[in-house]
């Protein structure tokens, strides 16, 4: 997902100022044959077989050797962590993102690893080319062939119109805060209120639904290009705790304890289309909710793992910081590894 480099980005970054905005006043023994031998040769009947024994074990999937190609959005870009490389410069793509760290420790470089992730690219840039403020990124799923036997993708967000969701959630209570200051009651969840369809359905869950589709077709066109391909889908890091309470000391009181509920919900959602999709097309679905309870935008400074409204200079808000690189390239190695 992003904020900042193409139409939807620029004005994710409009609304993360906004949300940045809005919070500031809310931040203050022997063996079985030779006991049968033995038995034999004193001519007494062997001990009758366990009828329990161990688990059968499980022979571990080998892990691919490559090539690797990674393809994504700016979650798995890095977008703004140094160092940056690549071109084109619009997608900002770190050196040390979760596909590079994977690369790393398969020991895949050159010609073997290729990651073509891009900071604000949905579905359709996957087949076509994306335009950035950096120049042209050519469609993602070029990069693959016949040859290629690993693939990583994560994406989905821009296309649900997350990040919109953030900003207009920011926007939503800003304006209810701005009624309580002159007497009318505040709304316990207005962001929630504001997408609530008038046929009684969830306009965010009807964004993420179609997003979907635009996935599984996806899915698809990668096992036609790439047909002896393993394929990982990534999922997106916890942005906010479970209890919206944690969240208190970073945000303050200002953005309503149901919206930020609201927000969970969401993306739980939203990791929850993925799997399917993923499932559904024969791929792995690789969770990064569990691996980063306790390391959302509201916990401290050295372990959360994405940045909060106000992030450490430099970084990107509400976006995965190195440590997020890091944590996800763990749970990444681990799927692979089975």
């Amino acid at each position: 997902m992003s904020l900042s480099v193409r139409p939807i980005g620029t004005l994710g970054g409009v609304l993360s100022a906004g949300l940045a905005a809005l919070l500031v006043a809310g931040c203050s023994g022997s063996s079985a044959s030779e006991t049968v031998a033995a038995a034999a040769a004193s001519g007494s009947a062997p001990p009758r077989a366990a009828t329990t024994g161990p688990a059968p074990t499980r022979t571990p999937t080998p892990t691919p050797t490559g090539p690797y190609v990674a393809l994504g959005d700016s979650y798995t870009a890095g977008l703004k962590i140094s160092p940056q490389v690549g071109e084109p410069k619009g997608c900002s793509r770190s050196a040390v993102n979760y596909p590079s760290l994977v690369a790393q420790a398969l020991g895949l470089a050159g010609e073997r690893f290729r990651d073509v992730s891009c900071s604000g690219a949905r579905t359709g840039d996957l087949t076509g080319a994306q335009s950035t403020e950096g120049g042209v990124n050519p469609p993602q799923l070029d990069a693959l062939t016949p040859a290629t036997r690993l693939v990583t993708l994560g994406i989905g967000g821009n296309d649900a119109g997350f990040m919109e969701v953030v900003g207009q959630c920011a926007k939503e209570n800003l304006v209810d805060a701005i009624k309580g200051l002159v007497g009318s009651d505040r709304a316990a969840a207005p962001c929630r209120d504001s997408y609530a369809a008038a046929d009684g359905g969830d306009q965010v869950q009807r964004k993420v639904d179609t997003a979907g589709e635009r996935l599984g077709e996806t899915l698809k066109e990668v096992k036609r290009r790439s047909p002896q391909a393993r394929v990982y889908v990534v999922g997106y890091p916890a942005l906010l705790p479970a209890d919206p309470a944690g969240c208190v000391p970073v945000l303050g009181s200002t953005v309503a304890g149901g919206d930020l509920g609201f927000l969970v919900e969401k993306e739980q959602q939203l990791n929850a289309m993925l799997k399917r999709r993923a499932e559904a097309a024969g791929a792995v679905f690789v969770d990064l909710t569990a691996p980063s309870a306790g390391h959302d935008m509201c916990a401290g400074e050295t372990a959360r793992w994405v940045e909060p409204p106000f992030p450490t200079h430099g970084l990107a808000a509400i976006h995965p910081n190195a440590r997020g690189q890091e944590g996800a390239a763990a749970a990444v190695l681990k799927a692979l590894r089975g």
